[in-house]
């Protein structure tokens, strides 16, 4: 387990939209841009295999991609590459960031200071729910899945840790990128699968964009 001392002061950021990390939880990716390659190759070189995942915003009128102020840093833990030089990737959630700063440099790709501090408490011991309502979590999961077309494997959701379950859905649902970061920033578990609840219930009223979280 990775120590808040362990942690770096500087991190390589990938922007992605739409792709959400949360601590403890495990996301895929699939690597073939040239300075996403090199970021790989570098970040393999380091201690920690740490690679920030930050989702882009949209800000009228600017010039370079703009980036939301909080992210979630995975380790890199699993990789494999296609004959065509591409890399099939798993991160590790480790802890949500703040940006800081952006460091410039020779890298093709971005990297920023970042501060670790407002989120201690990712580096604990998976959180609990105790006010979770599993039964009816799961009936309101199984009416948005039949509305999205979505398919899943019933009897692991219905064995999973709460949180486990929240976080692995908060990544998987079909959201928009804004929703996602609602996800993210939620500050505790309960609070996460309150938005997560929401989210549903707003799609299958058929929500439109008025009513996405901000």
């Amino acid at each position: 387990m990775i120590k808040a001392a362990d942690l770096p002061d500087l991190i390589p950021v990938f922007p992605l939209p739409g792709a959400l990390l949360l601590p403890r939880a495990r996301l895929p990716l699939h690597i073939f841009e040239p300075r996403y390659l090199a970021m790989l190759t570098d970040c393999m070189k380091t201690e920690q295999r740490l690679i920030g995942m930050v989702q882009p915003r949209e800000v009228p009128g600017a010039g370079a991609p703009r980036l939301h102020a909080i992210g979630c840093a995975g380790r890199l833990t699993g990789f494999s590459e296609t004959e065509d030089g591409r890399y099939m990737i798993t991160l590790s959630g480790v802890s949500r960031f703040r940006l800081r700063e952006e460091v410039q440099g020779f890298q093709p790709y971005r990297r920023w200071a970042v501060d670790w501090a407002p989120f201690a408490r990712d580096l604990g011991a998976a959180e609990t729910d105790p006010g979770f309502d599993r039964d009816g979590f799961l009936d309101l999961l199984a009416r948005y899945f039949q509305s999205q077309g979505l398919s899943s494997d019933w009897g692991s959701l219905k064995e999973a840790e709460a949180e486990l379950l929240v976080n692995s859905l908060s990544m998987l649902c079909p959201f928009e990128p804004a929703d996602k970061q609602a996800l993210l920033e939620a500050p505790s578990l309960p609070t996460r699968r309150e938005t997560l609840v929401t989210l549903m219930e707003i799609a299958l009223r058929g929500g439109t964009e008025g009513e996405r979280l901000q």
